[in-house]
């Protein structure tokens, strides 16, 4: 049905039960549906990409696949995504805010978000050890397209050099805070040296995915197969080139 249109991106944030007094309900996905979600994909035969250097050669190049994203770091992950993801053989990238290791997530505090703890070093170390991915979520989560130039340049390459000194691999991704960039931003992301950085922009990867730009699915508490959240996403694509296709 979609496996023909590109790579699908999934983004999640926390894998837990929300609070009752989270805003920001659709960000949680509970271990019980997250479980099924990634079984559901595996069922499908929709190849998994194990790292998003995956995801863009295979995208660029025609192919098809599926790749899983974590924003923030949070240890609800560690604790419920991990095991899964282990027992499928799946592999996922975990975005990181490099300055809040073992923190909270400050940044949705001040929205009036509950607070809720971030994997810190020693379980970041294991999420590697596991086989897992890291990249960078900048240094303490802003909006960069609100930053003076030298002040993204600085959480673009200090967040990167300090996740490549803790942990001793290279950090090759990023993840745009709040899907907040511009050209600006992609520029200076490509001059820190990332190789991709993901968006909040909805959609497939096709043959023109850019690096620096790429879309993806958030995978929704209401959505209880990525059957159909692939099928979600194919239609998103579809309806992104019906405008271009129009032009003639």
């Amino acid at each position: 049905m979609f496996a023909e249109d590109g790579v699908l991106i999934l983004m999640y944030h926390r894998i837990g039960h929300a609070p009752a007094a989270a805003r920001s309900q659709a960000l949680y996905v509970s271990p019980t549906l997250f479980r099924r979600q990634m079984r559901g994909l595996v069922e499908t035969g929709l190849p998994c990409l194990p790292t998003l250097d995956d995801a863009l050669t295979v995208a660029q190049a025609g192919g098809c696949g599926f790749c899983v994203t974590f924003d923030d770091g949070f240890r609800n992950v560690f604790t419920h995504a991990l095991p899964t993801l282990t027992e499928l053989g799946l592999r996922a990238t975990q975005f990181l805010v490099a300055d809040r290791l073992g923190d909270t997530n400050r940044w949705d505090r001040d929205e009036g978000e509950p607070a809720e703890p971030l994997m810190d070093t020693g379980q970041v170390r294991a999420w590697l050890q596991a086989g897992q991915e890291i990249g960078s979520h900048t240094l303490d989560h802003p909006k960069l397209s609100q930053l003076p130039t030298d002040a993204v340049r600085a959480q673009l390459r200090d967040s990167r050099a300090r996740l490549e000194d803790a942990f001793a691999r290279p950090v090759r991704h990023l993840c745009y805070p709040y899907g907040d960039y511009d050209a600006r931003t992609r520029e200076l992301a490509g001059e820190a040296g990332y190789r991709t950085a993901c968006t909040t922009d909805i959609g497939l990867n096709g043959t023109d995915a850019d690096a620096l730009t790429l879309c993806r699915i958030l995978a929704r508490y209401r959505w209880p197969s990525l059957t159909n959240l692939a099928g979600r996403a194919w239609l998103h694509w579809k309806r992104r080139l019906l405008p271009a296709a129009g032009k003639g």
